[in-house]
């Protein structure tokens, strides 16, 4: 088992930057690949960015691809979400997962791939 904490959410402006952080717990082998979802109000959840444990070639959304930059340090357990060039369309609740398998080599992966995931932290961008 591993237990997923995101944090650095919050409110920005459009064309603003955030970085979100997620703390991993517990069996690290259970997050070989993690990746970062987003679900905004009355839609599904939509797989942002992914990235597997050595960090190389990590995945990402078309509506994130260029703004947004995806990372871990495994030295302290952590995954990060840098999001700049912030818009409106980015306002959603976003979600850490992690999962012991190594799908996200070859894709971003659905949320059916993902076994552990945390509890969310709001972004919201105004215009």
């Amino acid at each position: 088992q591993v237990q997923l904490v995101e944090s650095g959410g919050g409110s920005v402006q459009a064309g603003g930057s955030l970085r979100l952080s997620c703390a991993a717990s517990g069996n690290t082998y259970s997050s070989r690949c993690m990746g970062w979802f987003r679900q905004a109000p009355g839609k599904e959840r939509e797989g942002v960015a992914a990235i597997y444990t050595d960090g190389n070639n990590p995945q990402y959304g078309a509506s994130v691809k260029g703004r947004f930059t995806i990372s871990r340090d495994n030295a302290k357990n952590t995954l990060y979400l840098q999001m700049n060039q912030l818009k409106p369309e980015d306002t959603a609740m976003y979600y850490c997962a992690a999962d012991p398998s190594s799908f996200c080599l070859y894709g971003l992966g659905s949320r059916r791939h993902y076994n552990h995931w945390g509890q969310g932290t709001q972004v919201t961008v105004s215009s």
